[in-house]
């Protein structure tokens, strides 16, 4: 998984830095919200984690005029961006990362607990669990990051928008716990060791030794 990860993520980086280091926030965030709410099995909190460091991965395969765009996307554009969770997958499957939590987190985070997501329309509960964290995380670090149309919100404003979103947009059992984490983890992730993590299964606090370009 180690060598898999390393060319996805340096494949991305070459494509577009700013979902770099998006993935690599979304990440650190997982480990933070899974260090103070663990997930009953060690091998779903590394998947989780993992999956959450990959999961835009599918960006890979988007138009760089599209992702770097500096104003907003029009409808043909948009129709275009929202392959790249199915995208994700099959890049995925290509790497052989088959794990089925994996596949999940990449496939289906950006479905919603009302059914209007995307790329399936899944429900509720059928979403997968750990989709249905990464999601939240996702539009928490998106809300809070600059862009060349807008400017980010404070991290209060999103954790209202996230309160706001609840049950509607999101899993509001997830929200609540993803809400009490202290606010200083989540303006400052702590950035992880990733390869020590996709070797070893053990989480460590130090920064990753794998750089990009």
């Amino acid at each position: 998984m180690l060598s898999a990860i390393t060319r996805l993520l340096i494949r991305l980086s070459d494509k577009d830095r700013e979902t770099l280091e998006h993935v690599m926030r979304v990440g650190s965030l997982a480990h933070c919200w899974t260090s103070f709410h663990q997930l009953s099995d060690q091998d779903d909190r590394q998947a989780f984690i993992v999956g959450c460091f990959v999961h835009d991965v599918g960006k890979i395969m988007i138009d760089g005029s599209i992702l770097q765009k500096s104003s907003k996307l029009d409808r043909s554009e948009w129709d275009t961006m929202r392959t790249h969770p199915e995208w994700g997958e099959k890049l995925l499957i290509e790497e052989q990362m088959t794990d089925g939590r994996l596949l999940d987190i990449v496939k289906h985070h950006h479905e919603r607990w009302d059914g209007r997501g995307y790329p399936m329309g899944l429900q509720g509960e059928e979403i997968p669990v750990l989709a249905r964290m990464c999601s939240i995380i996702d539009a928490f670090d998106a809300m809070i990051s600059d862009r060349p149309y807008k400017k980010g919100m404070s991290v209060e404003q999103a954790k209202e928008e996230l309160a706001v979103q609840s049950g509607i947009q999101f899993d509001e059992f997830y929200v609540r716990q993803f809400l009490s984490l202290p606010d200083q983890l989540l303006r400052n992730p702590i950035p992880l060791n990733l390869e020590q993590l996709a070797v070893e299964g053990t989480l460590f606090y130090e920064h990753s030794s794998w750089k990009g370009n």
